[in-house]
């Protein structure tokens, strides 16, 4: 798309706890190109996750206006929002969210099943994800039989197997090893590339932002910083 992947005007978040109103989300605006590796980052409880939730549907903005590839959410019912966010954007978890009974084949099958996919299609992408993410061997092993390195490889390519516009990261290195954490970063970018899939990202990792292409720095609910990173 020409256009930006994501647009925010003004946007706001509220929660309501008692009689108390916490205000996690202040009058953001912001644009995120297509095909990027853009980073969300700041302090514990600045915000990011709440962000993140409303890019990504999970969460209704409180007040302001919410655009995901060009559609405005808060158009969108109830039903027809779970339907735009089934087909449009994959998450990614630090704890990898993997169903513990289903294989690593089911696991990535999974969010094809809920969009109706034929069978033969649905085994088609799912073979072609796990050969991509390096784990065509390790079809038939279940989450517990995996490394943590393996399961999050299993998450992208669930993430990815529906040929979403965005992937939503939630500090996807956080429960790695340095050297597994690396491999993961150089997989999710060399897929980017390839896909040409926008990734948006929540993170402390310095390892993963450095491999930033644009960056929004959020704290105590407002944005405070961007910065957009040249590609050599």
């Amino acid at each position: 798309m020409d256009g930006p992947v994501v647009r925010l005007r003004h946007v706001a978040k509220t929660y309501h706890a008692g009689s108390i109103d916490v205000a996690a989300i202040k009058d953001v605006s912001l644009e995120i190109a297509p095909n990027r590796f853009t980073m969300v980052v700041g302090p514990s409880g600045s915000g990011k996750t709440t962000l993140l939730n409303l890019i990504g549907c999970i969460d209704a903005p409180t007040s302001g206006q919410v655009e995901i590839g060009g559609a405005d959410t808060g158009t969108l019912s109830d039903n027809a929002l779970s339907d735009f966010r089934a087909r449009n954007i994959g998450f990614i978890f630090q704890s990898f969210n993997l169903v513990p009974v289903l294989s690593a084949f089911e696991n990535v099958e999974y969010p094809l099943l809920m969009v109706g996919m034929a069978a033969a299609e649905r085994r088609k992408r799912t073979l072609a994800l796990l050969e991509a993410v390096g784990l065509a061997t390790q079809a038939r092993q279940r989450p517990n039989e995996l490394s943590g390195g393996q399961k999050q490889r299993v998450a992208i390519a669930r993430a990815l197997v529906k040929g979403p516009q965005i992937v939503l990261a939630d500090e996807p290195t956080a429960n790695l090893d340095t050297e597994t954490g690396a491999a993961i970063i150089d997989l999710m970018r060399s897929i980017q590339m390839e896909s040409r899939t926008s990734f948006i990202f929540s993170t402390h990792d310095p390892q993963l932002m450095s491999h930033s292409d644009e960056t929004f720095t959020i704290r105590d609910g407002g944005l405070v910083g961007h910065e957009i990173r040249s590609r050599a």
